[in-house]
């Protein structure tokens, strides 16, 4: 049994947590939170993978994957990432198509999340990396000296990651 699956004692709660969570995501894009309330219906065309804002700002959902020190899988972060309208119309049209990752080039995008537990992510420089059919894109972020640029290149240890879980799960409630 891996220490993943052992769970840990929260120092935020005391409590025991059954498993360590390996990945966290955001439902929209953080642009998508600042439209009021009463407007998102109407402004805002969205599923679980992609998302249009007035016809006029284009996202796509991917996964910043980070290596995890000593461990089988990464950690991930679900994210949103822009898109130029010609990107998110050739990603329209190859979504369904099987080999789609080797018929799109990698597509420039700024990070969309403000991801917690690091100084602000918004607007982080990304490439997006389409996958194949069923899979989110691989989102590579600008090899900078931000810290979730960092630990993209050089992984994290569990430690970071329960530190992570320790802030997050009692924010959520």
């Amino acid at each position: 049994m891996s220490r993943i699956d052992q769970g840990y004692f929260c120092k935020t709660c005391g409590e025991y947590h059954a498993a360590l969570p390996m990945s966290y995501g955001s439902p929209l894009p953080d642009y998508c939170l600042d439209i009021p309330e009463e407007e998102r219906e109407s402004r805002i065309e969205a599923n679980d993978d992609l998302c249009n804002v007035d016809e006029e700002y284009f996202f796509i959902r991917g996964a910043i994957e980070i290596p995890v020190t000593g461990g089988d899988h990464p950690f991930i972060w679900n994210v949103w990432v822009s898109l130029s309208e010609a990107n998110f119309d050739q990603t329209l049209e190859y979504w369904e198509t099987e080999g789609r990752e080797q018929q799109l080039s990698s597509m420039f995008g700024w990070l969309s999340t403000s991801i917690p537990c690091y100084p602000e992510t918004l607007e982080l420089k990304t490439m997006v990396h389409t996958r194949s059919v069923g899979m989110i894109p691989f989102i590579e972020l600008e090899p900078t000296d931000h810290p979730l640029a960092m630990e993209q290149r050089n992984g994290m240890t569990l430690d970071r990651i329960q530190k992570i879980a320790e802030e997050l799960c009692h924010n959520e409630k």
